[in-house]
């Protein structure tokens, strides 16, 4: 029999992070729970199939981040993937008026907290027997093409895109995969402004579709099904009818 495989899901508490977190549940991980809130994350806990450790992580803090994969490890002994997906966005507004301090805290979030994240990961998997593992990042449709008023989090999320290359690049001689999952409108409180309108490049207010978020949780446990000699760099995963593959 396989030994269980350990999973890290940061912003694990709600959203995307909560479906990714049951649906690798559900498929016989045991999963490390990362996140700011504790009555979210332990509502995840009893709600998964299988065994969770509840983190409270801010993912701002290098040394919360520590903490988190000390813990992990302490608990399972190894760490065999981690889904990089907390991020925080920011209220739509001009570049000129972006304050410095709004802008280092996407930054530092989205960010950052994915290096150090990143950087914590590879150090167990490194390490651990078998050695190897896989990261999927949370990029985002923004990843690709940027909301108006949206900077920082496009930035950012230019920059996971970056990052994922790189650390495919760098670790791949460690049995180490690296991807990203492109998120397109998935239904989560977030993002149901969406249904009501969302401003467009041309300057007009329109609903928008989305899609089950529990879909992105299936895609991530795909990602992450796969051997460690095979490896989805980028996966799109988007609600069909979105305004996205086109002209706008």
């Amino acid at each position: 029999m396989a030994a269980q495989k350990i999973a890290v899901v940061t912003g694990a508490g709600t959203g995307v992070g909560r479906a990714a977190a049951l649906a690798l549940s559900g498929a016989g991980y045991a999963v490390a729970l990362a996140g700011r809130r504790k009555e979210p994350l332990e509502a995840v806990a009893k709600e998964a199939s299988g065994k969770t450790l509840v983190v409270l992580t801010d993912v701002k803090e290098p040394d919360s981040i520590r903490a988190l994969f000390a813990k992990t490890k302490e608990a399972f002994g190894r760490l065999d993937l981690l889904f990089n997906n907390a991020g925080i966005g920011m209220r739509g507004m001009p570049i000129e008026e972006v304050p410095l301090d709004r802008w280092q805290a996407v930054v530092a979030t989205n960010l950052t907290a994915v290096l150090l994240c990143t950087q914590e990961a590879i150090k167990i998997m490194k390490a651990q027997e078998p050695r190897g593992g896989r990261i999927i990042n949370n990029g985002s449709i923004s990843a690709h093409v940027p909301r108006p008023g949206t900077v920082a989090y496009t930035a950012t999320k230019h920059a996971v895109t970056g990052l994922t290359k790189q650390t495919a690049l760098d670790c791949r001689n460690y049995d180490i995969c690296c991807g990203q999952i492109d998120i397109g409108n998935a239904a989560t409180p977030l993002t149901e402004q969406m249904t009501t309108g969302m401003l467009q490049a041309d300057g007009r207010m329109m609903p928008e579709a989305r899609m089950n978020v529990d879909d992105v949780g299936r895609a991530v446990v795909y990602m992450a099904s796969l051997p460690l000699d095979a490896n989805v760099l980028f996966m799109t995963v988007m609600a069909n009818k979105m305004p996205f593959v086109g002209r706008g």
